[in-house]
């Protein structure tokens, strides 16, 4: 489990980052590390301490449970699917939705919500 929650911490870590548009050399100075140790955090090769944690939820500007929201215990959760997510550009994603105004915020939160009543078809 220990293992599984390194590797969900430190993709929520890398997702943040990039979302702010930061690097890792950046978060590292700020939390008094080296940009390898921010390396290993978000591989999930090295825990984060509750200490560090706060300071990357101050610095990062996240409630403290956004590291823990999502996670799921389970040890049968097949590696290749959790890793199909890394794919895509969070960090652009985030950028572009932030620059639309909000008319045309309502119109793709109206497109989701039209959407997720559809099948899926093979």
């Amino acid at each position: 489990m220990e293992e599984t929650f390194n590797a969900h911490l430190g993709r929520k870590l890398r997702m943040r980052r990039l979302s702010l548009g930061l690097t890792q050399t950046k978060v590292a100075n700020a939390i008094n590390v080296t940009f390898q140790q921010i390396q290993k955090y978000e591989k999930g090769t090295n825990g984060v301490s509750s200490s560090r944690l706060i300071q990357l939820s101050n610095f990062l500007k996240v409630p403290i449970t956004y590291f823990f929201e999502d996670f799921v215990e389970n040890n049968n959760i097949d590696k290749n699917a959790q890793d199909d997510s890394s794919d895509l550009n969070y960090s652009f994603l985030i950028k572009t939705f932030s620059k639309l105004n909000e008319t045309q915020k309502q119109k793709i939160f109206s497109l989701l919500k039209n959407t997720s009543s559809f099948k899926v078809t093979a």
